[in-house]
């Protein structure tokens, strides 16, 4: 097993102290879920170090508003707005359609969290997956040309530490035989994510693309709508500019150049566990998410429903 990747970096530090001193004049990047929480603070970092910097959002008047901000804020008034609905499969395809040159970073941001009842999506998918792992999918599908353009690029998804609850369960993906379990949906989708990462790097660094997946930490933001609030006790928790902070690092450090397939935590990758660690803030990804194999089979699966 390889050695864990190590950077000067720790669960304290900040999305600013990351991409400090880091020139991206030149360089274009694709943020989705960007109108709140760490997806915000991930595009206010990359813009401060002079990335073209596109907002990929459901609501493109709430994105309009961010990226005023971002622009008096940063000075950068290459901060652009994109209708994109990852839960939605001819949004994604009007997306890449759309989309003309090359991509140097994509950061898979979007997601949904423990939906009360049991919804469905894409290709009649439950709607936790279709939403997190083959929404997101299929945008990397469609940006691939332009990602192996850049000559270098960079795909990013943030995942989440609640992978540990539950592997992708290939012979009931969408609570058909299963009672319908919020927690273990979601906990399938962020695995799935990890997944994504895994394969892509596999499949695409030899296009000079690498990927990698990562757990932001415990931050307040709307995604815990569905949970009534964060319940991480506070010494665990972290604010949104160190939540950005692994997301940023991934797209942007020279540090990370050459590194994927990978999940990292704190800003560094984080280190294999066979059980969830039973002590809340203990780093780990389950052997499950880096699997090849799962990878590749979620790969073939979801090519079959996206196009």
């Amino acid at each position: 097993m390889p050695e864990l990747f190590r950077s000067p970096f720790d669960r304290h530090s900040t999305a600013a102290q990351v991409i400090d001193g880091v020139d991206l004049s030149g360089k274009r990047a694709v943020i989705t879920g960007a109108t709140s929480g760490i997806g915000v603070e991930t595009a206010r970092a990359l813009a401060s170090a002079g990335a073209d910097v596109t907002l990929a959002v459901r609501r493109p008047d709430a994105g309009e508003e961010v990226a005023a901000d971002l622009r008096a804020r940063t000075g950068n008034g290459a901060i652009h707005v994109a209708r994109l609905d990852v839960a939605d499969l001819d949004s994604v395809n009007a997306f890449t359609d759309a989309w003309a040159g090359p991509l140097h970073i994509l950061v898979n941001n979007a997601g949904i969290m423990m939906l009360p009842e049991l919804e469905r999506g894409t290709g009649g998918h439950e709607q936790q997956f279709a939403t997190n792992y083959l929404g997101h999918f299929a945008l990397a599908l469609g940006l691939h040309r332009a990602l192996a353009e850049a000559g270098g690029a960079r795909m990013v998804t943030v995942s989440s530490s609640g992978h540990l609850f539950c592997p992708v369960v290939f012979d009931d993906l969408d609570y058909r035989f299963r009672p319908y379990d919020a927690l273990g949906a979601y906990g399938q989708s962020k695995t799935a994510e990890v997944l994504l990462a895994v394969e892509a790097d596999r499949r695409w660094s030899g296009d000079g693309i690498r990927a990698n997946a990562l757990h932001p930490g415990a931050i307040a933001t709307n995604l815990q709508r569905h949970t009534g609030g964060l319940k991480t006790p506070e010494p665990y928790r972290k604010t949104i500019e160190q939540g950005a902070a692994t997301s940023v690092f991934l797209a942007a450090s020279p540090l990370a150049e050459g590194v994927g397939g990978r999940y990292f935590e704190d800003v560094n990758e984080a280190p294999r566990v066979t059980a969830r660690p039973l002590e809340l803030g203990v780093p780990g990804v389950a052997a499950y998410a880096l699997d090849a194999g799962n990878a590749e089979r979620l790969w073939n699966l979801a090519a079959t429903v996206v196009r």
